[in-house]
């Protein structure tokens, strides 16, 4: 079958259209972004600005078009924590379906650990044992573990990169120099204090192997060394927290502007990388992982995969 999958994010509004069988790899037949960054179009009372709902319904528009040019028979449409914590969510997407005709579902925290967790497990496979898996989003971080495709533990943190940029660096995509030692010296300690509940509790569970995932994480494993997107899907990919915590050291002196004449580097998301390198760093510390794994699933293939195994049932 073909099928559309339609990913509104906290930064891109993304469409996947894939040719899939139960059983079989999810095959990419067409792919397109647009860039919303609803994480920062929202207002002060955290609601998303008229320019931000106007802009997603002109993104799942030409999104719902593009699958049905591509002739996908089934369009799989979801949105992520954006707009599940804004303000004035349910009447955005309400606006949506009435502008669009697409019906987003909203996904909790818990259900982006679980389907990303899916889409990890059947990557890596059994032999990988007791998982862990991270990824950071634009809006929160995802943590899950477990032995089994269903994980034991499914916890979601707001610690995404758009966010934390937002709230605490005040970065754009043209800012020309980097934030002080200050501001950066107190996104840690609030990185540090949010995600401790959640190392306790995944302490406990334990793990035979990490993998991460994600854009954030891709784009700090090359940084840090591991092979382009050129290599291909199959390459395999690692991020150590001691490469990690070199890309930390000489990305907090490098204004966004300037960042995006490093490879791997979104220019799109280039102010969002030293917010999500003190997420990514502050993680493999406090749960004293030293490597982890780069996976090239996440939440849209366990989106997939969910699906194919409903039709398998």
């Amino acid at each position: 079958m073909r099928l559309g999958v339609l990913d509104v994010g906290s930064n891109t509004v993304h469409l996947v259209v894939v040719d899939a069988h139960r059983g079989g790899h999810p095959w990419p037949a067409h792919s397109e972004k647009t860039p919303v960054r609803l994480v920062e179009r929202l207002d002060a009372t955290g609601a998303v600005s008229e320019d931000g709902a106007a802009a997603l319904v002109e993104a799942v528009g030409r999104a719902r078009a593009a699958a049905e040019e591509h002739r996908a028979g089934e369009l799989l449409a979801f949105a992520t924590s954006a707009l599940r914590e804004a303000g004035n969510g349910p009447a955005v997407l309400e606006q949506v379906r009435a502008e669009t005709g697409v019906d987003l579902r909203v996904l909790s925290g818990a259900d982006e650990a679980r389907l990303t967790f899916l889409a990890v497990r059947r990557w890596v496979g059994w032999s990988a044992g007791r998982l862990l898996v991270l990824d950071i989003g634009g809006g929160s971080l995802e943590l899950a573990a477990g032995v089994d495709e269903e994980p034991a533990e499914a916890l979601s943190v707001p610690l995404g990169a758009g966010r934390l940029t937002r709230q605490w660096l005040g970065l754009t995509p043209a800012s020309r120099t980097p934030p002080d030692e200050e501001a950066v010296t107190r996104l840690r300690a609030y990185v540090e204090e949010l995600l401790a509940p959640a190392v306790r509790k995944l302490g406990e569970a334990g793990w035979d192997r990490v993998v991460v995932t994600s854009k954030t994480f891709r784009t700090l494993a090359r940084l840090s060394g591991a092979a382009p997107s050129s290599a291909g899907l199959w390459a395999p990919r690692q991020l150590s927290r001691t490469g990690l915590r070199q890309v930390l050291g000489f990305v907090r002196h490098i204004p966004p502007a300037a960042l995006t004449q490093l490879e791997g580097v979104s220019p799109a998301r280039a102010h969002q990388l030293l917010a999500g390198a003190v997420v990514a760093e502050a993680a493999l510390r406090a749960l004293r992982i030293e490597v982890a794994d780069v996976c090239p699933w996440a939440l849209r293939e366990g989106v997939i995969l969910r699906r194919l195994d409903r039709e398998r049932r």
